[in-house]
Parts: C-alpha cells; structure tokens; sequence
C-alpha cells in the first residue's frame, strides 16, 4: 500500500521536477522544434514537450499512468494545437499500419516493460517514409565501470523510478528492430547524476531492406 502510495502521489511530482532539468529541456527544443503535423507522443508525462513544437496540427498524447496526466492537464488546456489523451500502452499502439509521419518518445523507453515489442510497433504504425525522434539516458557506450554499476543499480531504480532500467542499449533495440539512423548523438547532460547522464538524440526511418 505504502508502494502504491508512493506511484500514485509522490513519484509523479518527482517525475515532473526531475525532468525540467535545465539541460533537458534545451535537448527538448532540439529534438521537437523541426517536427510538423500530426505527432504520436509515447509516454507523454507531465506534457513538458507542449511549449516545444513548433508547427503540429494534432498531438496524440499516450499516456497510460492517469495520475501522471493529471499533471499535464493545464499545459494541455493552453496548448496552440489540439492535444487527444491516448491511455493505451506502448506495446499496443491504437494506430493502423502505416498511418503516422512523426512518432516521438523523450525519456520513455527506459520504463516500458516490453521494449522490443513497443518499438515493433512504433515501426508498425509509422509511414514508410515516417520518423522515429527520441532521446533516453542509455546504458554508457565507454566505460565499463559505469555498466557495472548501471546493471547493479537497475533492479533499485525500476522500484523507485517506475520501471526505469540504467542499463538499457537503446540503439542496439532500435537495430534489432530495422531502424536506420538518420541522426544519432551522444552526449552527457548537465545536472544529472553520472550513472544516468549518458544520452542519446536520434531520428531513425524503417530501413528500405527492412
């Protein structure tokens, strides 16, 4: 119950603070800013990305965790496009085959339990010609020492952080799944603890032997 508690009326207020570090929000801008029309936003959260795109017509908003949208709910009501609120999981995405240009993830893919089955059907529902835009904290490309810890603190953090591994090789997933980058950047950000600062920016498209 104290565990229930604690997912309902404590870790979403975290959720909300940690993620406008301010070096977060500057990627945010980066990654959105280009995107134009109709948007698929998976694990839209507290509605931090609102005030970054810069020319969509329609956002559909998934989010299954009710308690954390009901935290977006005013970023929502003044955003400058329509917002539809999709509470379905990533795993089975209420999109038809072919159906969406631009789906975006930021500091989703972490926490979504069956990964390579959420980005089979990211690679489902987009078009052709459609592109995948995302940004997650990775498991660290270079240091070994880092990994290790990563590993050893994964089963902490999915209890505290509702699900979220450290240690997840996200670009490895997205090859496995017949994505191609079309851009992809490492970085580390400012204002997060070492074991998690590790990013990764990408926009990745089906691949054409896929």
């Amino acid at each position: 119950m104290i565990y229930q508690f604690y997912q309902r009326r404590i870790f979403p207020h975290l959720l909300n603070q940690v993620m406008q570090t301010a070096s977060l929000m500057d990627r945010r801008r980066e990654l959105l800013l280009p995107i134009e029309g109709d948007v698929l936003e998976i694990g839209f959260g507290t509605g931090l990305n609102i005030p970054f795109y810069g020319n969509i017509d329609t956002l559909y908003a998934l989010e299954p965790n009710p308690d954390i949208y009901q935290l977006a709910v005013e970023r929502v009501q003044h955003a400058p496009f329509y917002v539809k609120h999709i509470q379905a999981s990533a795993e089975k995405l209420p999109f038809a085959d072919a159906s969406l240009d631009h789906v975006v993830s930021t500091w989703t893919l972490c926490s979504i339990p069956q990964l390579d089955q959420a980005l089979a059907e990211v690679f489902r529902v987009l078009k052709p010609t459609g592109t995948f835009h995302l940004l997650e904290h990775v498991k660290h490309p270079d240091s070994a020492k880092i990994q290790s810890l990563q590993t050893i603190l994964t089963p902490i953090q999915k209890r505290i952080g509702d699900g979220c591994h450290l240690n997840r090789d996200i670009e490895r997933h997205l090859l496995q799944t017949k994505f191609q980058f079309a851009e992809k950047e490492y970085f580390d950000a400012e204002g997060i603890p070492v074991i998690a600062q590790k990013m990764l920016l990408a926009r990745v498209q089906k691949s054409k032997n896929a």
